[in-house]
């Protein structure tokens, strides 16, 4: 094991990847969602007027996961994805720790940059800070919500990263599920999937039901971590990246040929 400070540029990676995709989901809800913006109000039809937000974060999620800082940390961009792959022993407590605190850090500090960046806007009633809350059908159908969705995700990137054939393709089927979910679960739980992106909106911002966010995504990835370990053996995991190119350094239990 490297020692703790040769590590940083990971955690230093992971910190920007989601800091970045807190801004994107920012600068796209003031663009489509701000009632002064040309594109506010497109559309008043159900699933469809949330079909641009859900390709602008699709893309800006594979973006991310393909993006020099995303192959340096595994994009994990999400405290619960990191329990998982420590659950399957990808990953060490101590560099999972240091993941997880770079992903709160960096959703917080994602945030706090909108301000001044957008001189306020972030804190319009109709942004909000990109806050998550429960949705049409309550607390219940927001835990299921973000539960089942946490699963899929995490289920699919787990069968795919350690198939051959489809591995290469994990960020693109990641990022799609997360424009799926947001275009059709949203209305019940804000499409989270990640405590540390609604803890960054819950700083500045009223999130109701934060215990919700807290508590069905890490579940949903740990249950989908124990599903992969019964289908297919926990064992044939090969590394805690979502996309892993060969010439890129690797600080997890990896399988694939460079030196852990």
């Amino acid at each position: 094991m490297r020692p703790f400070f040769q590590h940083l540029p990971e955690y230093a990676s992971e910190a920007c990847c989601l800091g970045l995709f807190m801004v994107s989901a920012t600068t796209f809800a003031i663009l489509l969602q701000l009632p002064a913006s040309p594109l506010a109000g497109w559309t008043t039809y159900g699933w469809v007027a949330r079909l641009p937000m859900g390709l602008a974060m699709g893309l800006t999620a594979a973006a991310l996961i393909y993006s020099p800082p995303g192959r340096r940390s595994g994009a994990h961009m999400n405290p619960a994805v990191t329990l998982a792959f420590l659950r399957l022993g990808k990953i060490s407590a101590p560099d999972a720790l240091a993941y997880v605190v770079a992903q709160f850090t960096g959703a917080a500090a994602g945030i706090a940059l909108t301000i001044p960046l957008f001189r306020g806007l972030a804190g319009d009633p109709s942004v909000n800070y990109v806050a998550t809350a429960p949705g049409i059908g309550g607390s219940a159908a927001a835990f299921a919500g973000e539960a089942a969705m946490s699963f899929l995700l995490m289920l699919t990137v787990l069968l795919m990263s350690n198939t051959t054939r489809a591995a290469r393709f994990t960020g693109l089927a990641a990022a799609t599920l997360v424009a799926a979910f947001i275009v059709v679960e949203a209305p019940l739980s804000g499409m989270s999937m990640n405590p540390a992106r609604s803890f960054g909106s819950a700083l500045f911002a009223h999130s109701a039901g934060l215990w919700i966010y807290f508590t069905a995504p890490p579940l949903g990835m740990l249950s989908a971590a124990e599903a992969y370990r019964h289908i297919v053996g926990g064992g044939s995991a090969r590394c805690a990246k979502l996309h892993h190119p060969p010439s890129t350094a690797c600080i997890f239990a990896c399988g694939y040929l460079e030196t852990p």
